[in-house]
């Protein structure tokens, strides 16, 4: 208690001899004490005593020197990853110095079709099948890339087989009824049935070919800029009261018959096709076939031409419908081939009429078959079909005039062609099921 009494007291002196003193009533208060200035000589100084001390001034000097280095070599490099680049990219004979235009040579390898000109990314749709094949054939050939869309309904691989292995072919089994996207230049829309046999099998499924099918191609083509080709028929002109048919014969055709599912698809695909044209710009053709023979048919697809060929072949009697004195018109079919390549790479819409003028009656193809095939071959009549056109036989001055086209193969010369295809065929045929 006495020690604290005594520090106390201690305090309380201290207190009153501060308060007492003359300093620290006139000095004001500063959180921090203020520093002395320094003039700008002596700081020049400094900095000039810190950059000497140790070396530092040669380390900058050295900096200085490698990024002047750095920047005056970086253009060299750049040219020269460039000149990897392109060695890695093409052979050393074929890279150019600037300007050394005459000392160039193209890269092998291929080429965009925007830089090449001449080949083209194309899509046959139907073109396993008989005509389609042999017009992939002659894109093939033209150097195109071709793809190829079937459902194999009446198209064969077989057909198209030649061209496995070729990296500028491909084929893909697809509906058209159900959409498909690809990047092509042309369309060549032929996915259809083409023969009454097939077309009557189905009669919905081939209208919705002919209908869905082709809105799906038409939207394909807006949608990427492709010329869109469509291949009708001569059945658009049905039973025609005008002989021979021209373009602008207009038709006449049962709307409720059993080939209607076709004849009406047909017209209706012609429709779409002038609506897609006039409406969004598409560009389109139109061929309107007439009847085509040659390799590949179906052997039994039920046209009159195969017909007659396979049962004469077989030693069958020819199966001639009504009086025979129907007329028909009968194309070689790489004759229809031309016709369409020729269509396509023109400036005409069409319609055009693509078939042979020469008419020939039933009677009169049962001849021919059995003067090239079988001399001993016979004729069995049967009831005529219902809707079955009396007259047909096409007008081509049309084509003649704006596509500078017309067939060249005559009956007499192609018939030999197409008779030997089906021989090899129905002889395989034959040879597998007696290996049965």
């Amino acid at each position: 208690m006495k020690q604290l009494h005594k520090q106390s007291i201690l305090n309380q002196r201290r207190d009153e001899e501060s308060a007492s003193s003359p300093t620290s009533q006139n000095q004001t208060y500063s959180p921090k004490s203020t520093k002395h200035q320094t003039s700008s000589r002596s700081i020049f100084t400094r900095s000039i005593s810190y950059i000497l001390k140790e070396q530092r001034l040669l380390f900058i000097i050295i900096g200085i020197l490698i990024g002047s280095a750095l920047i005056s070599l970086k253009p060299t490099f750049n040219k020269q990853s460039y000149k990897n680049e392109a060695t890695f990219l093409m052979p050393r004979s074929n890279i150019a110095t600037p300007f050394d235009f005459g000392s160039f040579k193209p890269v092998s390898g291929r080429i965009p079709v925007s830089i090449g000109g001449k080949r083209r990314r194309v899509v046959v749709t139907g073109g396993s099948g008989f005509v389609g094949s042999h017009l992939v054939d002659k894109l093939m050939a033209r150097g195109d890339d071709v793809i190829v869309i079937d459902n194999f309904f009446t198209g064969r691989k077989e057909n198209v087989m030649h061209h496995f292995g070729n990296p500028r072919f491909e084929l893909i089994r697809h509906d058209v009824v159900e959409p498909i996207l690809l990047e092509v230049d042309q369309i060549y829309h032929l996915a259809c049935p083409a023969s009454p046999v097939h077309y009557k099998y189905n009669p919905v499924k081939t209208i919705k070919t002919n209908v869905m099918g082709t809105l799906n191609m038409l939207g394909l083509a807006k949608r990427i800029g492709a010329r869109f080709l469509l291949t009708s028929t001569s059945e658009v002109y049905g039973d025609p009261l005008e002989h021979p048919q021209k373009e602008t014969y207009w038709g006449h055709v049962n709307p409720i018959g059993v080939r209607s599912c076709y004849d009406e698809g047909k017209r209706t695909a012609e429709t779409l096709t002038m609506d897609y044209h006039r409406g969004d710009g598409v560009e389109v053709r139109i061929a309107r076939i007439f009847n085509t023979y040659g390799p590949r048919m179906c052997l039994d697809d039920g046209r009159v031409v195969s017909n007659f060929v396979s049962q004469a072949i077989r030693k069958q009697p020819m199966t001639v419908y009504g009086d025979g004195k129907q007329t028909r018109s009968f194309q070689y079919v790489s004759d229809l081939v031309d016709g369409l390549m020729a269509l396509m790479e023109g400036e005409h819409i069409g319609p055009f009429n693509l078939g042979n003028p020469g008419e020939f009656t039933m009677l009169e193809l049962a001849q021919v078959v059995k003067e090239t095939i079988d001399p001993s071959a016979t004729i069995e009549f049967r009831d005529n079909t219902a809707d079955d056109p009396q007259k047909r036989k096409p007008d081509i001055s049309k084509a003649k005039e704006y596509l500078n086209w017309e067939p060249k193969i005559t009956l007499r010369e192609g018939l030999p062609r197409m008779a030997a295809d089906f021989r090899n065929r129905i002889l395989n045929e034959d040879e597998g099921k007696g290996n049965k």
